[in-house]
């Protein structure tokens, strides 16, 4: 069973992309933005590396095998492990910009 785990934003702030990238340099991730469209759909796969995204604005929808279905908004975060399968869609009207942290 996967270790996947999300972790829902609680600030009362929106979420600030610069703070976020300091935070994820901090615990040791190379960081990078990424933006994708409406309904962009990324098949299953995975990565190589721990992962974790980061929601800046918009929504995306991580399917998860064997585990589940899980909407990521503003501000939530996910733990993604190695080697865990998975499938992404942007569920939002308008793009998602997020930020990615791959473990060093």
């Amino acid at each position: 069973m996967s270790n996947y785990r999300i972790e829902k934003w609680s600030e009362l702030y929106p979420p600030q992309s610069a703070m976020m990238r300091l935070i994820l340099t901090q615990q040791g991730h190379r960081v990078y933005q990424w933006c994708d469209q409406p309904e962009k759909i990324y098949a299953k796969h995975q990565h190589s590396e721990d992962q974790t995204h980061w929601i800046i604005s918009g929504t995306l929808e991580i399917t998860i095998e064997r585990v589940g279905v899980f909407v990521l908004e503003a501000g939530d975060r996910d733990f993604m492990p190695a080697n865990t399968y998975h499938s992404v869609r942007v569920i939002s009207e308008v793009p998602v910009m997020y930020l990615v942290g791959e473990k060093i």
